[in-house]
């Protein structure tokens, strides 16, 4: 009787830990949209989400992009993001993280892609 009951606990556990550590969208003020335009300085095409920083002329952006799943199936391949191509980014900034947003969609080379 304690062994299935320690298992199911320790799955519980297990499935909780993801859903802690992904945010909510609930953090950015959508009220409020923004545009980032600038120089992508890092790129990290990886899950839960991809992101980029971004100098802007008035200061370093951290950009949230969507899962790398769906900016593939939209077009938006890791080269588009690569580290030194140009970006516009339009979004909202978090009310939780400084100079961090989430990227409704995002224009490179002439290419805009949507990110929700």
């Amino acid at each position: 009787m304690m062994k299935p009951l320690l298992a199911a606990l320790a799955t519980l556990a297990l499935a909780g830990g993801g859903a802690l550590a992904h945010h909510g969208w609930g953090s950015y003020d959508a009220s409020k949209p923004i545009t980032v335009d600038g120089t992508i300085l890092t790129s990290k095409y990886e899950n839960p989400h991809a992101t980029i920083t971004v100098k802007a002329p008035d200061k370093v952006w951290t950009v949230t992009l969507a899962p790398t799943s769906r900016m593939i199936n939209r077009g938006a391949t890791r080269d588009m993001v690569a580290v030194g191509k140009t970006v516009s980014a339009y979004g909202y900034a978090s009310t939780v993280e400084k100079d961090e947003m989430r990227a409704e969609r995002i224009t490179v080379d002439g290419k805009t892609v949507e990110m929700r």
